[in-house]
């Protein structure tokens, strides 16, 4: 599980990138209010206003393709990116050579980009702080009955903090797998317990082998939970930052 100290810094300009190799996921927390929108000029710095809500989605794709770009040694301008069928967004095959599969989640201000070689990625980003109002029902409603089940021995605090693991856990499954968020909760189960090293228990269709489930605190107060559809040996953290200076 990586912590805030295990990011490593990457200043802009953003240098040429290599590829991560199959097994290995890396993934890049951006912490918009500090890295401001490119539309202001200045913005992110002392005595400049941070980009609100409303640009915040403008400035995630930006920082998105500038990424992108950097692992397919291009300008992020030139980056294609497709969306899949069930919505899932894919770099365009006929326009780059490199598979490069990725996801983005965003809290606020705050984002978590993953990227990997080999399988499908998926990534989801929380308050750590979060809590949901009826957790048990919300469980019986939308979660397999065997986490339902496991939620409902918890009260109290414990049941919040494990109610947010499995739903963060549950919501990076789904974005790797490519499906909308409605009606697939429930077809798919992973481990509640937020104090154990997350998994996924079984799937429909294929039972859930293969899959690798990971857990990250970016940023103190942040949640994320990655899902990858293929065996991951290496995770590395970056994190973006303004020119020191």
């Amino acid at each position: 599980m990586l912590q805030p100290g295990d990011f490593a810094v990457r200043e802009l300009p953003l240098a040429p990138l290599e590829a991560p190799t199959a097994g290995t996921l890396h993934l890049w927390y951006l912490d918009l209010d500090r890295l401001g929108t490119p539309l202001q000029p200045g913005a992110g710095t002392a005595g400049v206003a941070s980009p609100g809500p409303r640009l915040r989605r403008t400035v995630r794709r930006f920082y998105l393709r500038l990424i992108l770009g950097a692992y397919l040694h291009r300008p992020g301008k030139d980056v294609r990116i497709l969306r899949q069928t069930r919505g899932k967004p894919v770099l365009d095959a006929q326009s780059h050579d490199v598979p490069l599969d990725f996801s983005l989640a965003a809290s606020a201000g705050a984002c978590l980009l993953g990227i990997c070689v080999a399988g499908r990625i998926g990534v989801d980003l929380e308050s750590a702080g979060r809590e949901a109002g009826d957790p048990v029902r919300l469980a019986r409603r939308y979660f397999s009955a065997r986490e339902a089940d496991a939620l409902a021995k918890l009260e109290g605090p414990r049941l919040q903090r494990a109610f947010m693991h499995t739903w963060a856990c549950k919501e990076a499954v789904v974005k790797a797998a490519g499906h909308g968020i409605a009606n697939q909760l429930c077809r798919f189960t992973v481990a509640t317990d937020p104090d154990r090293p997350p998994r996924l228990l079984h799937m429909e269709g294929d039972g859930g082998a293969g899959w690798w489930l990971g857990r990250v605190h970016p940023a103190r107060g942040l949640l994320g939970a990655v899902a990858v559809s293929a065996a991951v040996t290496c995770v590395k953290g970056f994190r973006l930052r303004l020119p020191a200076g």
